[in-house]
């Protein structure tokens, strides 16, 4: 979807009208509509205010990456060794539909389970786990385009240099900690949306238990986890600090 019609889907969703987004962010509202029927592009100022209206992270609206998840690859290995869906699930004990909901990404399985499909398709486990290379860079360009900037004017407000910045996007350097949360605020996006890949969330998904996923569904968890995001190194580590002295009263 592109950035008009994420707003659009947005401000429905919370039952705003374009008149009362308007207000509230201090634009016309034919300039909004402008916005939403993708004829104009927000500058990241415009964007901030829409998004604070809207109280969604900017990364929202962002466009997803076209990257190859875990049920993606478990089904072109499966075609590529000739097996169907009963072969597979006649090697790995596993039923065929829940193979088939695996294959189409709508559930993550067990990391036992995984292992079971790694070895009836005789591949390393790292495989199926394995991220993209460059995936920084890669997001960075996708951000960057997608905002209308070009590497001169995000080097501009991240106190980079541009050519830094195609260097980091063309995979040749990779960024320091403090050179991400540079260009994350430039772009008005948390640094956890530059540094997390998605099979590193789908590892560490499959190592829960059930109870655990159940939690992370809740609305005020999520809430929360949002809010860890978006702090910087030195807020970040005081709340690890926070957590480490409850944790220990809580042992005495």
């Amino acid at each position: 979807m592109e950035i008009g019609s994420v707003i659009r889907h947005f401000r429905e969703e919370r039952g705003y009208t374009l008149e009362e987004v308007a207000r509230k962010t201090d634009i016309s509202p034919s300039y909004l509509s402008e916005i939403e029927r993708g004829r104009k592009r927000p500058s990241l100022k415009t964007l901030d205010k829409i998004c604070t209206v809207l109280n969604i992270p900017q990364e929202s609206l962002l466009p997803e990456e076209t990257k190859v998840r875990l049920g993606d690859k478990i089904r072109m290995l499966r075609l590529e060794k000739g097996l169907s869906l009963k072969d597979l699930s006649n090697k790995t004990g596993v039923s065929f539909t829940y193979l088939s909901e695996i294959e189409r990404n709508v559930l993550h399985p067990a990391a036992d389970t995984i292992g079971k499909i790694a070895a009836a398709l005789e591949v390393p486990l790292s495989l199926l786990l394995s991220h993209t290379e460059n995936w920084i860079g890669h997001k960075l360009k996708s951000v960057r385009e997608s905002l209308g900037l070009t590497q001169t004017a995000l080097a501009a407000q991240a106190g980079l240099s541009p050519s830094l910045i195609g260097q980091i996007e063309a995979g040749k350097v990779q960024p320091s900690l403090k050179t991400v949360e540079k260009i994350a605020q430039a772009l008005g996006i948390s640094p956890c949306y530059l540094l997390v890949t998605q099979n590193q969330l789908e590892e560490m998904l499959v190592s829960m238990g059930p109870d655990l996923r159940a939690l992370l569904l809740n609305e005020n968890v999520q809430a929360v986890l949002k809010q860890i995001c978006h702090l910087n190194e030195k807020q970040l580590r005081f709340l690890l600090k926070f957590i480490e002295v409850f944790k220990q009263a809580e042992l005495e």
